[in-house]
């Protein structure tokens, strides 16, 4: 790999395509674009006091740690970011005012994408076959 390139994948990341059977079932996942590696997943862990988090979203594009596997849980939560950044051309603001007041854990961008994940893998889930008499 060239030193420009290596030098671009340190800073951004390397394009990553998602698995054909995950977005298969997840769909709206295609609306957003996946990069593993770069800056924000070890900036966001520098802010949180870990080494990287598993998933940074900047726009329309999702930030994964090299090392993160590919989970739908995961991916539904940066794209509920995706949206929120889609929103409001505030967000990014916004998210740093709500983290700063209240904390990353109850952001109510945080809880509403932990919510929207949650409620889209219990839409997707297999339904269990109703007990009969």
């Amino acid at each position: 790999m060239a030193p420009l390139q290596r030098l671009r994948a340190a800073l951004i990341g390397a394009p990553a395509a998602l698995p054909a059977q995950l977005l298969a079932r997840f769909p709206e996942l295609a609306e957003a674009r996946y990069r593993r590696g770069g800056l924000p997943p070890r900036i966001g862990g520098w802010v949180l006091g870990m080494r990287s988090v598993a998933g940074v979203t900047l726009w329309r594009t999702v930030f994964l740690d090299p090392g993160v596997r590919f989970s739908a849980e995961l991916l539904l939560h940066e794209l509920a970011h995706v949206r929120q950044f889609e929103e409001s051309r505030a967000f990014p603001l916004r998210y740093v005012w709500e983290s700063a007041r209240v904390g990353y854990r109850r952001n109510r961008f945080e809880v509403a994408a932990r919510h929207f994940a949650a409620l889209r893998l219990r839409a997707a889930a297999p339904s269990s076959p109703s007990s009969g008499t």
